[in-house]
Formats: structure tokens, sequence, C-alpha cells
């Protein structure tokens, strides 16, 4: 099979995938009782009514609907975006204190006002996204206001960087994590990652000057203090004069931050800072592929230096190495980019896909088991990771595609 025939194939695929996935989450998520939409639902399908409302899956879904809208000019997708926004707007937003709140009850009332800096850039990325769908200038002012608390309480103007996390009224707070997993560490990779994925939104309304400023000195900020270049691994966790506090390699984040850093340098539009950078994205993504990628077509989650590996199958991992894998093939042409393409989705369609519940799994254990306990939908598994990957692949397939005269 010819690389053209390939995506055209694998991009036949998506589309369907992308549409069962939306239905999915229309049909089981909606809370028709308390509005929005439910907190969780378990493994096998069933609602968990005790479960709180997460910030960062309302985000999330506001702009996948909002993004899928966008992008299929579906009604029934819009509606879905519109109650997301109607929601946020109503129950999540500090109207003392400003900010977006970490997490509601099931009945929608506030229980952990926290402002984590990785979920007001959720909400910027979020409420950009409604502004592009809609038109919408109270989501348009949302997302600007955002942008300015984080900068006027998380910018480190001494340092550089952002800080992790604060109080409900924006004072010291002791824990500074997401989740248990992260070290208490006052700057990481992975806020500073959706820090710049918002940052890239909120540029593409009306290319503020502040935003832009922002948006180039986080992407020198991946360069300078995140890279090992040798490597081409991030690091993870920092102190506050950016000493390194972990050895751990996170490769799907690698390969996630290879191609939104390269969104970034596209949307700023600068030519000399994305000649500079485009060594280190590639060295990113390939290296990430060619050491983590196993023999049957996944990539694994982790590895603590030098050799204790986690293996597990992650679903988010797998479609952040699809998008970080044809972004690199786009770039290059390099027909094996393409291969890991076709592999990481078999391996999608034969191991991560849910035939009976519906949605994809969590994961599979490095023996190949679904990995127990894990929610289908919840504070942590959002359609944002899927939804955005399969609008990537479906797009950059179809510009392939056109330059060769065919339709996908």
């Amino acid at each position: 099979m010819s690389q053209l025939e390939l995506l055209k194939e694998l991009s036949s695929a998506w589309k369907a995938e992308l549409s069962e996935l939306l239905d999915w989450w229309i049909q089981n998520m909606v809370d028709e009782e308390h509005g929005g939409f439910r907190g969780e639902i378990d493994q096998n399908g069933k609602i968990v009514p005790e479960t709180g409302k997460s910030i960062i899956l309302n985000t999330r879904i506001l702009w996948s609907f909002s993004h899928a809208a966008r992008f299929t000019e579906k009604s029934e997708y819009k509606e879905i975006a519109d109650r997301a926004f109607t929601y946020l707007t109503n129950h999540y937003i500090d109207k003392v204190s400003r900010g977006l709140v970490w997490m509601l009850d099931p009945k929608g009332y506030p229980v952990d006002g926290k402002k984590q800096i990785y979920a007001q850039a959720f909400g910027i990325y979020a409420f950009s996204e409604y502004f592009l769908l809609t038109g919408d200038l109270e989501a348009k002012e949302l997302a600007y206001e955002l942008f300015n608390l984080i900068e006027i309480h998380s910018k480190d103007e001494f340092r550089n960087g952002y800080h992790e996390a604060f109080s409900h009224d924006w004072g010291k707070l002791e824990d500074l994590r997401l989740g248990d997993k992260d070290a208490n560490e006052p700057k990481t990779m992975n806020t500073h990652l959706h820090i710049l994925e918002a940052y890239t939104n909120l540029y593409r309304l009306d290319q503020h000057r502040n935003v832009g400023l922002a948006l180039a000195n986080l992407l020198h900020l991946f360069i300078d203090k995140f890279l090992d270049k040798e490597s081409g691994h991030l690091g993870l966790f920092f102190d506050e004069n950016w000493n390194l506090k972990s050895d751990s390699i996170s490769y799907g984040h690698d390969i996630e931050a290879s191609w939104l850093i390269w969104e970034a340098l596209e949307v700023i539009e600068d030519e000399n800072l994305k000649k500079e950078m485009l060594p280190f994205v590639l060295k990113m993504a390939i290296n990430t592929l060619n050491e983590g990628v196993e023999a049957d077509g996944a990539l694994i989650n982790e590895l603590e230096p030098p050799s204790n590996y986690d293996r597990d199958r992650i679903w988010w991992v797998q479609v952040e190495a699809m998008v970080g894998a044809m972004n690199a093939y786009e770039v290059t042409s390099e027909k094996s980019l393409l291969n890991y393409v076709e592999g990481l989705w078999k391996y999608i369609e034969g191991n991560l896909k849910d035939t009976e519940f519906g949605e994809w799994h969590w994961g599979r254990t490095t023996e190949g088991k679904i990995m127990p306990n894990r929610e289908k939908a919840g504070p942590w598994k959002a359609p944002y990771h899927i939804i955005r990957a399969l609008i990537e692949c479906i797009s950059r397939s179809a510009k392939l595609l056109a330059m060769e005269g065919i339709t996908a």
C-alpha cells in the first residue's frame, strides 16, 4: 500500500471514530438532573453519582465540542458546547477572587476553590475555542481575564516561568500537586505545556502583542529550561531556581510537546524561531518513537533512568504519539514516521477501543490486561486528547492528500 493510500484509509477510520466518540459523550455524560455533565462513568459504563465535577473535565468538554463543531459544522456538537459554556460560567467562576475553582460537588456547589494554574490554562484554551466557534464576546473576555490572572499571580518575574498553584484567594498553597504521583514542586513542565497550548489558542483570536510575547517566552523556556538537548527529553519537576528535581522521562509528554511547540511556532509566524527550534522538535518526537514504541505498535508510558520502565499503554499517550509522528512526517516526509502512525492506530483499534461499553479503556498493563478500576470518563479522562488527535490527523491527512490532488 502506498503512503497516500494508507493516509486515505486511516483518515476514513479516524472520521468514523470521531463521530462514534462524540456521540458516546452526548449520550452518556449529559447530567439532566443537576445540569452540566456527570462527574464520572466507570469502566463498565456505570454512572458514579458521588464523584464531583472537575474543572479539568468540564473545560476539556467545552474545548472538545467547540473544536468538533468548528471542524464538522454539526449543530448537535455546538449545542453541547453551549451547554458546557453556560455551566462553566454559572458554576466555576470565583465571583470574589476570580479565576476558576477546582471542584464542584455532584449538584454543582464548590467544594475546592484552589487556583491550579493548569486549570486556568484549560479555561483559556476552552473559552478561546468557544469564541472561535461562536464569536461570543463574553468567552473572549473570560479568556483574557484568565490570561491576565496567570500573568499577575503565577509569573515568576525574577527567575521566569510560572508557579504551579495557589489558594482560593491567590495566596500561598503548601500542596501544589496536580495529582498524587506528582512531585510537590513549584514549577512543572506539564503546567507550562498547557499554558503554551492555551496561549497559542488565545493568540489566534487577535494576535494580541502581550500574548505573543508571553508565548515566545514560553517557547524559549522549553528549549532553555525543560529540554535536555542531548537526550531530546523534557525534565518534569523543578524548584524555584530551575534545579531539576526528577530524572523521570514521560514519553507521552515529550511527543505531545513536540507538536504543540511546532503548532505555537506556526501560529506566531516567526521563521527565525522556527528554524532555531525545528531540530529540537524533531529530536523530541523521533527519539521518543525510537526509544518508546514497542513491537505491538504502542508507546510505553515512562522511564525512571537508567532502566526502570513503566510499559503500560495509556490511552492519551497513544493518540499524542500519533499526532507527534504525523507532525514529524509532515515536516520531513520520512516514511518510517507514517509507519509509526499506522502501528499506533492498529494498537488502539485492537486494544483500547471498548466494543462492549463504548469509548476507550484507560489503558493496558505491561502484561496486556485492561487496567482495572480506571474511569471511562471522569476528572482525568475527558474527550480532549482523543478528539483533538483525531481531528489533527484527519486534517493533516487531508492536507497531504490534497497536495497530490486526492480528496480524503
